[in-house]
């Protein structure tokens, strides 16, 4: 039973990761529950819908992300679980076309809404 629900929370992440890369505001937002936190690394966090969505929009209008996550940990507690991952990549400044490297730490809460996964609050920081 845990193992089933971490896979569905691994496929999250790949989910997520994937509205990253491909820098869609719309797919991010939706992976969130409706009162979600996402509490970005050296920028106001993001409460509810609406907030998440404009704050990826305005980070992917100054970004393009090609990361990968790595899980570390996953911990599941009935209806709550979180989840520690790293990820590392590349990041391109859109303003001068700069590509940089890219590495963070996170941590993600997630809660199960109508038997779906969802990520309630995530932060994460720069490790390099």
């Amino acid at each position: 039973m845990i193992k089933e629900e971490k896979n569905k929370i691994e496929a999250l992440l790949i989910e997520y990761k994937k509205s990253l890369n491909i820098s869609d505001a719309g797919l991010a937002k939706s992976l969130y529950t409706k009162n979600g936190i996402f509490m970005p690394s050296g920028a106001p966090s993001a409460i509810g819908s609406e907030a998440i969505l404009k704050s990826y929009e305005f980070i992917f209008s100054q970004i393009q992300l090609n990361i990968e996550f790595f899980i570390e940990e996953i911990e599941v507690e009935g209806n709550l679980a979180f989840a520690v991952t790293s990820s590392k990549g590349t990041v391109k400044i859109l303003a001068n076309g700069v590509e940089a490297p890219e590495a963070n730490r996170e941590l993600f809460v997630f809660e199960k809404v109508n038997e779906e996964w969802k990520i309630a609050r995530y932060m994460f920081n720069k490790t390099e």
